[in-house]
């Protein structure tokens, strides 16, 4: 069950888990910049990454640590990508794992690395060296708001939350760190997402219910519609709170999995919602596709469309936008069954607009959450999709972001 997270305890609300965020001056605004994620044990780890063909050298860092099934510490830093830069790269991103292991006292490949910022510069290792040592200094499990500070570049806030079940007689703590608000679009987009738990999980099941769960939270999320080559989703499993081991599908598996993903879902509606100069939460619903897959499709089509974006950001009922984004998704539609609605207000059907309230549909479309409702009549299947309206900030933070 989440938590509100009043203390800021994040990843650092499970047992054997300790943050740090530092200020290493990588970032020109001189804020938090470095952050740190350690369990006391290893912890059974895995991780979802990005599938663009640009990947940063964390990336591939990150996935050969993971793919052991352990992790010890995450380190992440923010204000650059290290991305596009080669060996160099690669070198740095292993130097900057090397470095907390050392002063942790655990082999390097159990230290996973995530950088976000500006592609093509090189990390900044006098800094980041510096900063590793100091975030090691500053480790603690009173709460982990610095290192939610330190990961985040464009985000108007942290994004951070925590969790509790019951597992086998035993209290199971989640407690998860994220950032993402610009370059949003699966799979996945330029997030970061950290989830720690206390949980005593194989390290398989832990990877397939990663998996599974992202598909349906953070791969549902679109600011713009571009891919990011840096993100990644890390969960480290440290197993203190002593339930019994789980290594089966079953109603332990089914709880534990059902907690994973109300944390991922919180966080994914939270950075989407939190897009770049983003004045409106869009949640796009598709029911009654013809397979899951197109109901994703035509969600995502419409998440991403500029003039459907910008029609909600000047509260404009154009709903023949929508219409032609559902339509030239790659799923089948027909314009003559599909059914298009704004909130509870029908504005779209039997292939022609429909007659609505105009003064109700001027409240919904005033709102901070907004919901655009599709049913396509053609099957069984449906998908949600969370999005973002398009302002002229958007333009504004993009226009400025360089080096």
């Amino acid at each position: 069950m989440l938590k509100k997270d009043e203390e800021l305890k994040g990843a650092a609300f499970p047992q054997g888990f300790r943050t740090a965020g530092v200020k290493a001056g990588i970032k020109k605004s001189g804020n938090l910049d470095v952050a740190l994620i350690v369990s006391d044990v290893d912890a059974t780890a895995a991780g979802v990454f990005t599938t663009n063909a640009v990947r940063a050298a964390c990336v591939e860092v990150s996935k050969a640590a993971v793919s052991g099934g352990a992790l010890r510490a995450v380190v992440a830093n923010a204000g650059c990508a290290n991305a596009c830069t080669g060996e160099q790269g690669l070198k740095d991103a292993k130097e900057t794992a090397a470095l907390a292991a050392e002063k942790l006292s655990c082999a390097a490949n159990l230290v996973a690395v995530a950088s976000t910022g500006v592609i093509g510069v090189n990390l900044p290792m006098d800094k980041m060296r510096e900063g590793v040592s100091a975030a090691v200094a500053e480790l603690s499990d009173a709460d982990s708001k610095n290192a939610a500070h330190a990961i985040i570049t464009t985000d108007t806030h942290p994004k951070h939350i925590i969790a509790e079940t019951e597992l086998g007689g035993k209290t199971v703590k989640f407690g998860a760190i994220a950032k993402g608000s610009g370059m949003i679009c699966p799979n996945m987009a330029t997030m970061l997402a950290f989830i720690t738990t206390d949980a005593n999980i194989d390290a398989a099941l832990l990877d397939e219910a990663l998996k599974e769960i992202v598909e349906d939270t953070f791969n549902m999320i679109s600011v713009d519609g571009d891919m990011s080559t840096n993100d990644m989703v890390l969960v480290m499993a440290n197993g203190m709170a002593g339930n019994e081991k789980i290594t089966a599908k079953g109603a332990d598996y089914d709880k534990f999995c059902g907690e994973l993903k109300e944390i991922c879902t919180a966080l994914a509606k939270d950075i989407a919602a939190d897009g770049e100069g983003a004045t409106k939460f869009l949640t796009i619903n598709v029911t009654g596709a013809k397979s899951r897959a197109d109901a994703k499709a035509v969600g995502m089509s419409i998440a991403k469309s500029p003039l459907v974006k910008t029609a909600f950001f000047g509260q404009d009922p154009n709903w023949g936008r929508v219409v032609c984004a559902a339509g030239y998704a790659d799923a089948q539609f027909a314009p003559d069954k599909a059914v298009v609605s704004f909130g509870d207000e029908v504005v779209y059907k039997n292939g022609l607009g429909a007659k609505y309230d105009a003064d109700k549909l001027r409240g919904i479309m005033a709102a901070h959450d907004v919901d655009i409702n599709i049913e396509l009549n053609l099957g069984d299947f449906s998908a949600t999709v969370w999005s973002c309206d398009f302002s002229y900030e958007y333009v504004k933070i993009n226009g400025e972001y360089h080096t």
